[in-house]
């Protein structure tokens, strides 16, 4: 079996190769910054836990088993730091300012000005959503459907077990979903049999539901406008939940990360 690039890297990192240990950390450098961005909810704070997160990987490199993924192993130690940052900062700003790629991303090629102020705004309640959510539902939010681990792998981040994970997420799901009120807004069904769509769909996403209770789901959908838009509507709010999290890391940190690892690994 071939080994993955992150494994090869990781080998000659231990072995002493800083080029690779450079390379290994860079390629993990932007999810790691935006998950800071979405957490922390400051461009500042999310720099400084981008650098702090690399420079404690870099050290602790050693002491890395590979019980996790890589990735795991970072987003735990980001985690770590994001806690820090928001204990010292407690007047965060609500929202970030939104990036002109993601805008384009998330509306047509060539939109109007009507369509694509529309698409912005919607990206801006999606963010403001997200800020408004305590810190445990946005964690399991933005690890699992904003970053897309699993959610073994968020359990892993967050030092819980999976159900305690799958818990808090479908509370999550659910606040997101009233948090955005009109703007995914699906009309009323019309009898009393309808189920809590989103719910159930949440707990398909995480193949919490049998496959006759799923068979029985999609009969229901094909013939129910409202939980049909209804699931819809939740299932448009979590793409955009990773939609807006696709922030480049500025040229000007990187240098700044670049140098602050180089003196990182002179001091060793």
């Amino acid at each position: 079996m071939t080994a993955s690039p992150d494994q090869d890297l990781l080998a000659a990192a231990r072995a002493g190769d800083r080029a690779a240990l450079e390379a290994l950390l860079q390629h993990h450098e932007r999810r790691i910054y935006d998950f800071g961005l979405r957490m922390c909810r400051h461009p500042e704070d999310a720099e400084d836990v981008l650098q702090e997160t690399l420079l404690t990987a870099a050290r602790r490199l050693d002491g890395f088993r590979g019980e996790s993924a890589l990735s795991t192993w970072l987003y735990a130690i980001a985690r770590s730091h994001c806690i820090k940052r928001r204990t010292r900062r407690r007047s965060v700003a609500a929202s970030v300012v939104l990036d002109e790629a993601t805008g384009r991303e998330l509306a047509d090629p060539a939109p109007d000005p009507a369509e694509q102020a529309a698409a912005r705004e919607l990206v801006d309640q999606v963010r403001a959503a997200l800020a408004s959510l305590t810190r445990e539902q946005r964690e399991v939010l933005v690890l699992r459907d904003g970053e897309g681990l699993t959610a073994p792998e968020v359990a892993a981040v967050l030092g819980i077990d999976v159900g305690a994970v799958k818990a808090r997420l479908h509370r999550a799901r659910a606040a997101l979903r009233e948090r955005l009120g009109a703007a995914f807004a699906a009309p009323a069904p019309a009898g009393g049999e309808c189920v809590d769509v989103p719910a159930l769909y949440s707990r398909h996403l995480e193949g919490d539901i049998d496959a006759g209770t799923c068979a029985r789901m999609e009969r229901h959908l094909a013939g129910c406008g409202a939980c049909r838009a209804s699931c819809e509507a939740v299932r448009h709010a979590l793409r955009l939940c990773r939609a807006v999290g696709d922030d480049p890391v500025p040229p000007a940190v990187q240098q700044r990360l670049r140098a602050a690892l180089k003196a990182c690994l002179d001091a060793r």
